[in-house]
């Protein structure tokens, strides 16, 4: 098994295309981590004095965060095996995200729609070609 794979990196061999259309699932929520990191820092240069500092820190926060998602969903469509344990926990972390809008903020449209992107995502991240691929078993339409 070693022998088959000598001439191609082991972390970088073509992924399949559930894993690769998960990337960019989560890049485009990286995306729009993004995004909203820029609308909170746009946001605290209107508030000026002290909220500025606190609204830059947070608009940061939410930057850094939302670059590392970013990375991980572009790592997934490279093929990188490590980004697929963090895009899960990425994925496990946005489920409470969507019951609180689905519930307390009580809007629907937009707790469903969500809801059903991180689960779409989720689900393909946890399927068996992609677990087959994370691990570096051969696909069995590929053996001999």
């Amino acid at each position: 098994m070693a022998g088959d794979r000598e001439g191609r990196s082991p972390a970088r061999e073509r992924a399949p295309e559930n894993v690769r259309v998960a990337g960019a699932l989560v890049a485009f929520q990286g995306a729009v981590g993004v995004v909203v990191a820029v609308v909170l820092a746009v946001r605290a240069f209107d508030a000026g004095g002290a909220r500025l500092y606190y609204g830059l820190a947070e608009a940061g926060f939410f930057g850094l965060l939302a670059a590392a998602v970013a990375a991980i969903g572009l790592g997934l469509v490279r093929g990188v095996h490590g980004c697929r344990s963090p895009a899960i926990v990425v994925q496990l972390l946005l489920f409470p995200v969507i019951y609180y809008v689905l519930g307390p903020s009580r809007q629907l449209l937009w707790g469903i729609g969500c809801g059903l992107f991180v689960l779409l995502t989720f689900m393909l991240l946890i399927s068996e070609q992609s677990r087959r691929w994370s691990m570096g078993d051969e696909y069995p339409d590929e053996r001999p």
